[in-house]
């Protein structure tokens, strides 16, 4: 698999515009403030192919990144993240939703939180949502290069009781920063999404 090779193809700002092609679409989420772009550009090991946005909050469409022609990395909007205008995240909302309610679009989840702080009620959200679809689901702890070593274990076991994970979900301790969790991630994407 290169993922070098990388392209962005669309940004779907309504539910008509979702793709369905039929192949495997791997679909990213997080708050807003939690990395996620940097998850994701650590994954690719490409600098500013999701963008980086100086204010969180910055992806409010969902958008579709094609890699290797194999499979969609599918970059959902951040939620959480109080300083838009109600509107705005009703709308993201309500895209979000939309995109949920089609499951047999997504192959596999990866929902990205704070290894530093207990999930918040979003975040439960979010889990829940994922659950829902029926598809595995991945979540990845990022921020692990902020905590000290003594912190990262029991900071897992809350995450796992805070989210509800069962024991099939695969949690993994991750820096964007570092780089650390990265091939287990890229692993099990390419397991969970059945392209190994």
């Amino acid at each position: 698999m290169n993922l070098q090779n990388a392209e962005f193809i669309l940004s779907a700002a309504a539910p008509k515009s979702f793709l369905r092609d039929g192949l495997p679409q791997v679909a990213f989420a997080g708050r807003s403030n939690v990395g996620k772009s940097s998850v994701i550009n650590r994954l690719l090991n490409r600098k500013n192919f999701a963008r980086v946005g100086a204010a969180p909050g910055k992806t409010i469409h969902i958008n579709y990144f094609k890699i290797d022609r194999a499979f969609y990395l599918v970059d959902l909007p951040g939620y959480g993240y109080a300083k838009v205008s109600k509107s705005e995240r009703d709308r993201w909302g309500k895209l979000m939703e939309s995109y949920f309610a089609h499951p047999e679009l997504m192959t596999l989840g990866v929902m990205i939180v704070d290894s530093r702080h207990k999930p918040t009620a979003d975040d439960c959200t979010m889990a829940q949502w994922f659950k829902d679809t029926g598809c595995p689901l991945i979540v990845v702890a990022n921020k692990l290069d902020k905590l000290k070593k003594s912190e990262i274990e029991p900071s897992l076991q809350t995450i796992r009781e805070t989210l509800e994970l069962g024991e099939e979900t695969t949690l993994i301790p991750f820096s964007a920063e570092k780089g650390t969790g990265r091939d287990e991630l890229l692993s099990s994407i390419l397991s969970g999404a059945g392209l190994i």
